[in-house]
């Protein structure tokens, strides 16, 4: 296992794994499903690179106690007890009901407005999007007093409305021929380490 390297960035870094609003294949707005494998690896990634916390987001209940049967089996039940490890990376996740109530409790723990970071798996028009060099030197020049929120969408990625309402938009993740469809994780994998490993 490789060792932390993402403790050195001046400002508090979030991950949000959005479920609700997302995209459908058609670009309408929709809401997933959770799933284990995103929750667990989601938290290991920010684990291993120090961001402070991943929030689960999404509005329905049934979903909501779903995430929070998983915490609590590997934060307080058996699991924590046969795997330490795991409970050290999923006491870092957080499950709310909507992208507002991220950032509230956000504000409340930082005791100041999150600046947003989106993701996209395509360009779309009238957008610029920042390079992970670009976005890194924000991060680097960033105040230590002010949180940021790394927000990857489930399904086709986050609705626009998520999108034009963020400080950022990131790039594409480029690979080396036209297939471009990652999973969730691993698109956070690569952009994390990305941000997080530059010089």
């Amino acid at each position: 296992m490789s060792s932390p390297r993402g403790e050195t960035h001046a400002p508090p870094l979030y991950l949000a794994l959005v479920h609700h609003p997302v995209r459908t294949v058609d670009g309408e707005e929709t809401t997933t499903a959770v799933t284990n494998l995103d929750v667990h690896d989601m938290a290991r990634l920010c684990a291993t690179y120090g961001l402070k916390r991943c929030f689960v987001v999404t509005p329905v209940h049934a979903q909501q106690a779903l995430v929070q049967r998983i915490l609590d089996h590997w934060t307080l039940g058996p699991g924590a007890k046969r795997i330490p490890d795991r409970a050290v990376a999923l006491g870092r996740v957080h499950v709310v009901e909507s992208i507002s109530a991220m950032e509230e409790a956000i504000q409340e723990e930082c005791g100041a407005r999150a600046k947003t970071i989106t993701t996209a798996a395509r360009s779309s028009a009238g957008t610029t999007p920042l390079s992970f060099t670009e976005c890194h030197r924000i991060l680097q020049r960033s105040s230590t007093t002010t949180p940021w929120v790394l927000m990857f969408g489930t399904g086709h990625g986050l609705a626009d409305s998520v999108i034009q309402r963020s400080e950022c938009l990131l790039e594409p993740i480029a690979g080396k021929g036209t297939y471009n469809h990652l999973s969730v994780r691993m698109a956070a994998a690569i952009v994390v380490d990305r941000l997080m490993g530059l010089p």
